[in-house]
């Protein structure tokens, strides 16, 4: 029986890609590394001789102890626990019912609607900015955890494009058959469609909160006091009049970075089931 020939040549053809896959994790992980760095250094060290070294000569704890104690940053955490958690709610609760119904209705314009949601997607926020200052000034809606409303004109429209597409994913026949079995719309729509969908709808969920965790310019805009910044916000005052408190920007950088790195370890599986779930169409 004739042996197949052997190929040394197959192994030598992955080091290119092994080499840059290790090279494009290092450019990513490395700034979050030199953070986590940057934060036990004292701040001398952040501008003296040991600027660059990777192991800090006097490791410190001051800069938590600052941004935790006198600068307030756990009070950042819980309004952006809020403002996200809210948020994500209400969004996923109104981008569901809306995308649904995009995906299962056929009516004139449909096409049009969903380039419209792409569309006010790319509308950037000093556009819209101005408009919703004025409308929460004369609501007295300002310096308040009203600020969850606007989130929608950044977060809605990517929601729903993302929904549409899960929704599209699931078969009509499924939707069919539980009506002939005399299952009403709402229980279909409960009993069938959702629990499909849940993957979608859980990234879904995940997204949107990232996206109002880090959210800035609306946040800095409308609630000007203090006690409602959020941690971006936040993090953007730790700094005196003549210089960026590097060492606290540091490690108030790793204290907010610990929540939504917790839900992504958490929930990888979740999140990359949903991603792929909805790329095709059965």
């Amino acid at each position: 029986m004739a042996q197949q020939p052997n190929h040394p040549d197959a192994p030598k053809s992955k080091w290119p890609f092994l080499l840059l896959l290790t090279f494009y994790l290092v450019v990513v992980v490395f700034p979050f590394f030199w953070i986590l760095v940057t934060s036990f250094k004292s701040s001398g060290e952040i501008f003296g001789d040991n600027a660059f070294g990777v192991i800090p000569e006097n490791p410190t704890l001051d800069h938590y102890a600052s941004v935790i104690i006198d600068k307030g940053i756990l009070r950042a955490v819980w309004n952006s626990l809020i403002v996200s958690f809210t948020t994500t709610v209400y969004i996923i609760l109104v981008a569901t019912f809306s995308a649904y119904a995009i995906s299962r209705f056929e009516f004139k314009g449909k096409s049009v609607l969903l380039g419209l949601v792409l569309a006010v997607s790319m509308f950037p926020q000093m556009i819209v900015i101005g408009p919703i200052y004025n409308l929460f000034i004369e609501l007295g809606w300002a310096n308040s955890y009203w600020i969850v409303l606007p989130y929608s004109s950044i977060t809605l429209p990517m929601a729903v494009w993302i929904l549409v597409t899960h929704f599209n994913q699931i078969p009509l026949a499924l939707e069919e058959s539980a009506r002939m079995d005399g299952a009403t719309p709402f229980q279909t729509l409960f009993r069938i469609v959702f629990p499909l969908a849940a993957p979608g709808v859980f990234t879904t969920a995940i997204i949107v909160f990232i996206i109002a965790w880090n959210e800035f310019v609306l946040t800095i805009t409308i609630n000007s006091q203090s006690e409602y910044h959020t941690v971006p916000v936040a993090i953007s005052f730790l700094r005196t009049q003549f210089e960026i408190l590097w060492g606290e920007v540091a490690a108030a950088t790793v204290i907010v970075t610990i929540p939504t790195l917790l839900i992504v370890l958490f929930f990888q599986r979740q999140i990359v089931s949903g991603l792929t779930s909805g790329g095709v169409k059965e």
